[in-house]
């Protein structure tokens, strides 16, 4: 596919992420769909991040930085707004994509009339790559959505025309799923079934923590982020855990080597 498709504007908020950095921004230059626009958006860092993003010395990334550490909701919704492209996507600081990820999931889109997809995507844990490719329904519909966020974000492409500007609550967990809530009011999400998106987990990253934390996060998304009352935020947050069940016993392929 040719880069004639539209730009693709690509979020990324960033903090102390030096190790990592370098390969999330090397796997979106080496994408094969090449009209793309990087925008990072830093939270005061102190480690050596902004340098090395500096360092890349490229015309598509866009640096931005926030005046103080305000969290990942608050880079997300930042970087959203400044973007231009056609086409959304989010690539994480420590994650990375599969060179034609962005050729594929566009081509898929089109091809289909879709505005909201997702790939499959697979997870290295602490240097150790998982033996299977996490899935997910075919379709998410706005029941499925509400069930369990069934993919991750650095899987997620959407047309910004199409679903409008996100701008999400300041929670500091759980703010992508709050993006996926918003976006299926819009659309449907479709699945790409092929595993084009790198989860590269690893101990302090802001998805880790003790299940007791990770249920609270869940409540405070339905009840702050969504505004629900306390009875439904809490009957949302059993619903969510019973599909976050099923979808780590049903929605996994092993790799074949």
């Amino acid at each position: 596919m040719k880069s004639d498709c539209g730009l693709v504007s690509i979020i990324m908020p960033s903090f102390n992420t030096e190790d990592y950095i370098v390969e999330s921004i090397s796997s979106i230059i080496k994408q094969t769909y090449e009209d793309w626009e990087l925008i990072i958006v830093d939270d005061c860092s102190t480690d050596n991040s902004v340098d090395i993003i500096r360092s890349f010395r490229e015309t598509r990334i866009k640096l931005l930085q926030n005046e103080k550490n305000s969290g990942a909701a608050i880079s997300r919704n930042y970087a959203l707004r400044e973007a231009r492209g056609k086409w959304i996507a989010f690539l994480d600081s420590d994650d990375t994509w599969a060179p034609e990820k962005l050729e594929k999931q566009i081509a898929f889109m089109m091809e289909n009339n879709y505005s909201f997809t997702f790939t499959d995507y697979r997870i290295c844990l602490n240097g150790e790559w998982m033996p299977y490719i996490n899935t997910g329904p075919n379709v998410v519909n706005k029941r499925k959505m509400y069930d369990y966020c069934y993919f991750s974000t650095i899987t997620v492409m959407y047309e910004r025309e199409k679903i409008g500007l996100i701008q999400i609550a300041d929670i500091r967990k759980n703010n992508d799923y709050a993006m996926w809530l918003l976006a299926i009011e819009k659309s449907n999400a479709y699945r790409l079934a092929e595993c084009l998106s790198f989860y590269i987990k690893h101990d302090g990253s802001v998805s880790s923590g003790s299940k007791t934390k990770l249920i609270k996060w869940h409540y405070k998304l339905f009840r702050y982020g969504l505004g629900k009352n306390p009875v439904i935020a809490g009957v949302l947050t059993v619903n969510n855990l019973f599909h976050g069940v099923w979808k780590k016993m049903y929605y996994k392929e092993p790799v074949k080597e």
